[in-house]
This record gives C-alpha cells, structure tokens and sequence, in this order.
C-alpha cells in the first residue's frame, strides 16, 4: 500500500512527502513529537472546550509552520518529521492536510 502525505494551501502551492521508503514513526513517539510541536508555535486550542484533537493538532501545526517551512528545502527535514509524525498519530496511509480549508482528508 502506497504511504503519501500532502500538504496544501491550494495549488500550486502542494507538497508531497512519500512515505514508503521512510522509517515509520513510532505511534507514541509520533504524538510527542506533534505535542511538542504544538507547544513550540504557541497553538492554541481550536475547540471552545479546549480539547485538542490529533487532527486539530496536525492543522494548527501546519498553519504556524507556514508554507515556507513545507517549500523550502533548509527545513526539508522538519517537514519529513512532521509528515512522518501526523501520519503515525493517525495511522492513515494517505493524508492529505488542507490547512486553507482547515480539513484533513485520509
């Protein structure tokens, strides 16, 4: 099964990460990693009862992140993990973030 993670604030501003010949990213280790980035940009929740989901967590980070930390390739690395990490916290082959629309698609 084909392992891709896809980010996109709408064409052509789209970016792929192939997966299937990356280690995968343990599923506890995974939510660290998304928890810390979350921390790191200063998210805040997006629900008014305050409780962050996993999807929640993976677009809030991603819009802080920006695009430029998708595009550029100085921050290619980060943007594995991160494509890496969001695929293992949802345990889903094929994702796709849409942080304009604020949507995940598996």
């Amino acid at each position: 099964m084909r392992s891709q993670f896809t980010v996109t604030w709408g064409e052509p501003a789209t970016y792929r990460f192939d997966l299937d010949e990356v280690q995968p990213m343990p599923h506890e280790l995974a939510r660290t990693w998304l928890d810390d980035q979350f921390n790191f940009f200063g998210c805040d929740p997006i629900r008014p009862t305050g409780k962050v989901l996993t999807a929640d967590k993976i677009l809030c980070v991603a819009q802080a992140a920006g695009e430029e930390r998708f595009r550029d390739m100085a921050h290619r690395a980060w943007a594995m993990a991160f494509a890496r990490a969001a695929s293992a916290a949802l345990g889903k082959p094929a994702v796709t973030v849409d942080v304009k629309a604020q949507a995940l698609a598996y």
